[in-house]
């Protein structure tokens, strides 16, 4: 492993346990086993490693996310995939959808470049666009169906984490949960 990864594995292992305000860029540099020196030479400043840290791991959720989408399918399908898959990962990858939502709130979000948002986004933006263009969605805001989107699925995890369900009892909630979503943004009656 090389001495970036070990920082930026170390400072999600601290953000989480002990929060952003929480955790000196000394602790980082110490639990990675590098020198503070170190750290600075890969992030110049600590708002950099936390962004740093933000863009990495949305990048690899995005990449998982794209594998598992097949473009041919439904656009019913598609968002289906893309709920139902942001769960499972949130599920294998806790702590890291746990620093995604600490940095949603935080006012490190307004430094992400418009550059690294516009990737981020691609995927959902692209089929939520799909889906007002073709009158599917109600007449809502994107914005406010995104921001519907991300609700849902953050209460889901919350609820799925928060109780002992079996793998088949968390597929059932789920597969109940998305049908739930899809009848409240939708024009189509089931």
């Amino acid at each position: 492993m090389d001495k970036e990864k070990e920082i930026l594995a170390a400072a999600l292992k601290l953000f989480v346990e002990f929060g952003f305000h929480g955790t000196p860029t000394s602790k980082i540099a110490k639990e990675a086993g590098v020198a503070n020196g170190t750290l600075f030479h890969y992030f110049k400043t600590k708002e950099d490693l936390i962004v740093g840290l933000y863009i990495r791991i949305k990048e690899n959720l995005n990449g998982y996310l794209l594998s598992k989408v097949d473009d041919q399918s439904t656009l019913e399908t598609r968002m289906k995939t893309i709920y139902e898959e942001s769960l499972q990962w949130a599920l294998i990858h806790r702590d890291e959808f746990y620093f995604i939502q600490q940095f949603h709130f935080s006012p490190h979000l307004a430094k992400v470049s418009a550059e690294d948002i516009e990737k981020q986004t691609r995927l959902h933006v692209g089929l939520l666009g799909e889906g007002v263009k073709s009158k599917i969605f109600k007449s809502l805001p994107v914005g406010l169906i995104g921001t519907i989107l991300g609700s849902q699925l953050y209460g889901v995890y919350q609820y799925l984490v928060s109780n002992d369900l079996s793998a088949s009892k968390q597929k059932q909630v789920i597969d109940e949960t998305f049908v739930l979503l899809w009848e409240m943004i939708t024009n189509i009656k089931q």
